[in-house]
């Protein structure tokens, strides 16, 4: 029996991170990805992805690029400062012949959704922008899809982008306002559990003698993200953000403490993209605040994967 999963991303480091371990979950079944401004361009992103994907022996996924911009206001540029001019860290991939396919991520989205009511489970790692806009397409999408595992949010904890939000809810509040007053299954892998949870400088050894080209080549995206952190954290770690979500939507690790939570989209002000704990909002969102064990060690075993 295998999980059939879309991944909604905007393929920076960590998005990296998320793919090689989708590749190498056993019973996870990647049918496509869309792709979303964020970490930086939708289209730099699905390049990123492809590349990705044929370096760990996959290509042929399907891969969608999505919107560009935001549902209100225009794409701010990117999060260069944290991973690069291109994405993953200034490193350059071995092109793969593969494009994009001729749809946009929403219309991918769909069709594998239709094509296994009930069946497709969707992780997003970047922004909300193409669910909320599949929502508004087909209102039946709730019910289509199996589950949807979120990387984002900052619930108990402060922001990453403002001290208040985190990034990929902050790119676009509207559309994470939409998608999580859906009704269908969601799963929020915040802040809270995902700063918990870090690589070592040992990890990132450990990818680089792993052998493998992809794991080769997160090692050395990976550098990028050591920089950027390392002054703010006061320690050579980085936190496993899209890799965790992963890990938790795969069921490779095992939630510790995981409340049911009314959650609100601040909209306006200087709090806009800040979650709050409503108890006037139905609590149909599966928070994730804590693991029952290390989640680095899974991680890395399931990035590198096979030599």
């Amino acid at each position: 029996m295998t999980d059939a999963f879309y991944l909604d991303c905007d393929t920076g480091v960590d998005d990296a991170l998320a793919i090689a371990l989708l590749l190498h979950s056993p019973g996870v079944e990647l049918l496509g990805v869309g792709t979303v401004s964020g970490n930086t361009s939708a289209g730099q992103a699905a390049r990123n992805t492809l590349d990705v994907l044929a370096l760990g022996g996959r290509p042929g996924v399907p891969v969608a690029v999505g919107a560009h911009h935001p549902l209100e206001g225009v794409f701010a540029g990117g999060a260069t400062v944290v991973h690069g001019g291109n994405g993953i860290g200034g490193v350059e991939l071995p092109r793969s012949p593969d494009e994009p396919v001729p749809a946009h991520a929403v219309d991918l989205l769909l069709t594998l959704a239709r094509a296994r009511p009930g069946e497709l489970r969707i992780l997003a790692t970047g922004p909300l922008t193409n669910l909320a806009l599949a929502l508004r397409r087909e209102p039946r999408l709730p019910h289509l899809v199996r589950d949807v595992t979120i990387m984002g949010g900052a619930v108990r904890v402060p922001g990453n982008i403002t001290p208040h939000a985190e990034a990929n809810i902050a790119n676009d509040p509207e559309a994470a306002a939409e998608v999580l007053e859906a009704p269908w299954p969601v799963t929020l892998v915040p802040l809270d559990v995902t700063l918990e949870h870090r690589f070592q400088i040992k990890d990132q050894e450990a990818l680089r003698a792993h052998g493998t080209p992809l794991s080769a080549a997160i090692a050395d995206m990976l550098t990028a993200y050591y920089d950027f952190y390392e002054p703010l954290l006061t320690i050579r770690e980085v936190p496993q953000h899209d890799a965790l979500a992963a890990a938790v939507a795969t069921g490779a690790v095992t939630p510790a403490d995981a409340p049911m939570l009314g959650l609100r989209v601040e909209l306006d002000g200087d709090e806009r993209g800040r979650l709050v704990e409503d108890p006037s909002v139905a609590a149909r969102t599966r928070v994730i605040l804590s693991l029952t064990s290390e989640a680095a060690p899974v991680i890395l075993s399931l990035a590198a994967g096979p030599r």
